[in-house]
């Protein structure tokens, strides 16, 4: 026996609406995700600005950091000094002291 009714009654129109709402809504989020994770791929595999091969310090200094941008790079030494240098010929562009207090 079957408890069902025979004639089931159609569907009502909020709740078509609200069951492709919802659909709707769960792609655009699904597509929101695919499309952020792929971004951030992206983004992490564009190739970053190249390092010097070679870096002629001035006699005698140490380095111990370095940073760079995307027209200069700079060198910390040891002796408290920061050394700029150009990014396309290595020329050393300014020396600043640093004056701890």
């Amino acid at each position: 026996m079957d408890n069902a009714p025979e004639d089931q009654a159609p569907e009502p129109a909020n709740l078509r609406f609200l069951r492709r709402l919802v659909t709707v809504l769960t792609a655009t989020m699904i597509g929101g995700v695919i499309l952020i994770v792929a971004l951030i791929v992206i983004r992490y595999n564009q190739s970053s600005t190249p390092l010097p091969d070679v870096i002629t310090l001035p006699g005698g200094t140490t380095a111990t950091a370095f940073t760079q941008a995307r027209n200069w790079y700079a060198v910390v030494t040891e002796d408290d000094q920061i050394l700029i240098f150009a990014r396309d010929s290595g020329r050393l562009l300014q020396t600043i002291q640093i004056e701890a207090k």
